[in-house]
């Protein structure tokens, strides 16, 4: 994995630019810990930063492709190609020749024989940018789900891109804004396709193409989500759900620095450790998150039933994996430079940013011994796993159902609670995402096939794959590159989601489960406690010290009369709050998400100086 930057302007010399793309570079050195590059010719410089994972020694970049003394092409790619061997060999049975291992100039080469169609023979998670000189053209290109990003600006005579926002707003002519748009799609939690947030600035969809030359900025879908009629009885579904993951799983183990997986003790990471032990050689080193004293004081909520840390153990006794878990503390937890380093690895403010934390501490852990881990997300959102999939009431809406569960908690939804009436007001959060909600529904592919109940989940798992899914992505992208850990996504690979996306619902909750017909595709793999156990969500602290470390700390920002939050809180409710003199509801979506959100917009708007134009 690495980092990716860049800026082209077609009436300035770029040559004289280098420092300043090296310094767009230097903000992501926490992606490419191993390398730095800078490129530049008349109109174009590329900034890179590498993390070695492929190749250790041929893979540097920015990477050069040239004939006769002629540059073809300059190519920054930050992913991985598991099919690059393959296409290696095809490109080298049409001429091509070779300098390196890397599937960077398996990439760039492909450029170079079928220009932007080259994405299409691409399968992996990638983000890159080629500079073609002799067309005075830049290719920004994104893998299909969406696991890599890739965010751009347009900018006076070209344009200005990188792997994460925080290299743009290095960019002396580009600065922090945001306005009602932009705060209704942060504090609504979905993900638009295109776009970043940050006022100005966008980001390329997954699955798309987006071109650049003195014309004009164009923007293709070269992938979308689509359905055929499935005829396939359940026994062959099952058998085809389980060749797909286990080709995928395989092709992700490529890897020339050590490799493990991540554990929770649910269905989908379980699922993926036992195929990539069984497939690998040697022990598979596996690691899970725990809190200190978790499993002794854990009571059961809304969303777990029970901890995980037994699980996991169960899992990697019955596999046969070196299980290693990652337990943590509330002093860990209440870190105020961990909460910082989480903000700035995904510079903006998330949800569920305990999770967040508690997610970079593992990953950093794991880091100490693993540069490259495997982990289960999306298995939830393709095969329908969550609690906002069967909700009557949430899928009547008209909204996006996790969006309509958080105005179940308060009227302008999850985490606004503490936030003015009037500013809400004008965010209009229920009115912006009910229109995002009515595009991705008029985007979803139709089919007469199957019983209304199919017809209307295909909606609902379309819009949990196509607005939810890219924030769990950003999500682990950001927090795992931030301490130079790559993560791949074996349930994101493009034919299984194909494939599982065509699947009636009521085969999906084969033997009357959720996520039935995975479990059936597993089922020789992993214990009966995995087999039968209900989807339980990543896991929280339910320690009481967390709540009181919560109230002071919000105690302290509203004391602040410097505090850039002041102006966008409900004075009356956090004064009422912090007079009951009680430690914050330490579990729940309600109050304690309310805090963590005034907490996260106080130190996101002094550290990214944002401003707010409304």
């Amino acid at each position: 994995m690495c980092g990716v930057t860049g800026w082209i302007d077609f009436e300035r010399d770029m040559r004289h630019q280098r420092a300043t793309v090296r310094t767009m570079a230097a903000t992501l050195a926490n992606r490419g810990p191993d390398g730095e590059g800078v490129w530049a010719d008349e109109h174009a410089a590329l900034g890179f930063r590498r993390l070695a994972v492929i190749d250790r020694e041929g893979g540097a970049q920015p990477m050069v492709a040239e004939q006769d003394n002629r540059i073809l092409a300059v190519l920054v790619y930050n992913g991985e190609v598991y099919n690059f061997r393959q296409l290696r060999t095809r490109l080298q049975a049409l001429g091509h020749r070779f300098r390196s291992r890397s599937d960077t100039e398996v990439v760039l080469r492909s450029y170079l024989q079928w220009g932007e169609r080259c994405v299409e023979y691409l399968d992996g998670m990638f983000a890159f940018a080629v500079w073609d000189p002799s067309r005075q053209r830049l290719l920004l290109a994104r893998d299909r789900l969406g696991v890599k990003p890739l965010y751009y600006t347009c900018l006076g005579n070209g344009i200005v891109f990188g792997s994460e926002v925080k290299a743009l707003l290095a960019h002396p002519l580009i600065d922090a804004a945001i306005d009602a748009e932009g705060l209704a799609e942060l504090l609504g939690y979905v993900s638009t396709p295109g776009r970043a947030v940050y006022l100005g600035m966008s980001e390329v969809p997954p699955g798309s193409i987006v071109s650049v030359d003195r014309a004009a900025v164009r923007t293709r879908g070269y992938w979308r989500l689509t359905v055929r009629e499935h005829t396939d009885d359940a026994e062959t579904t099952v058998a085809t759900v389980r060749g797909l993951l286990e080709e995928s799983v395989t092709a992700q183990l490529v890897s020339d620095v050590p490799l493990c997986t991540l554990l929770s003790g649910g269905l989908d990471s379980s699922a993926i450790a036992a195929i990539a032990h069984k497939a690998g050689e040697g022990s598979l080193r596996t690691f899970a998150v725990d809190f200190e004293g978790h499993t002794d004081r854990f009571r059961k909520d809304f969303w777990h039933e029970d901890p995980d840390a037994p699980y996991a153990a169960a899992v990697a006794e019955h596999v046969g994996t070196d299980h290693e878990p990652v337990v943590l503390r509330t002093a860990e937890m209440t870190d105020p430079v961990l909460a910082a380093n989480a903000l700035a690895a995904q510079d903006l403010p998330r949800p569920i940013p305990d999770m967040d934390r508690s997610l970079h501490l593992l990953l950093r852990a794991v880091r100490e011994r693993s540069t490259v881990a495997l982990t289960g997300e999306i298995a939830d959102e393709l095969f329908g796993g969550y609690q906002s999939f069967r909700d009557p009431a949430l899928l009547a809406a008209g909204n996006f159902p996790w969006v309509a569960m958080g105005f179940a908690v308060a009227p302008h939804g999850m985490s606004t609670g503490l936030l003015d009436p009037g500013l809400l007001r004008r965010i209009d959060i229920p009115g912006y995402t009910a229109a995002r909600h009515a595009e991705a529904l008029a985007e979803v592919p139709v089919i007469d096939a199957g019983t209304a109940k199919d017809r209307l989940m295909l909606g609902v798992t379309y819009l949990h794959l196509t607005r939810w899914l890219p924030l769990l992505l950003d999500r682990d992208d950001r927090l795992s590159m931030a301490v130079g850990l790559e993560l791949r996504v074996p349930y994101c690979d493009h034919r299984l989601v194909e494939y599982a996306f065509g699947i009636p619902w009521s085969m999906k909750g084969l033997g009357g489960m959720e996520k039935g017909v995975l479990r059936a595709s597993v089922a020789d793999l992993l214990p009966t406690s995995i087999l039968r156990r209900r989807k339980s969500p990543f896991p929280v602290t339910q320690d009481p010290g967390y709540g009181q470390a919560l109230r002071d700390q919000l105690e302290a920002v509203f004391a602040d009369s410097s505090s850039p939050v002041r102006s966008m809180l409900d004075t009356a409710r956090v004064d009422a709050l912090l007079r009951e003199r009680r430690p914050v509801e330490a579990t729940g979506w309600g109050e304690r998400r309310d805090v963590e959100m005034v907490l996260q917009l106080d130190a996101w708007l002094r550290r990214y100086r944002v401003r707010i134009e409304i």
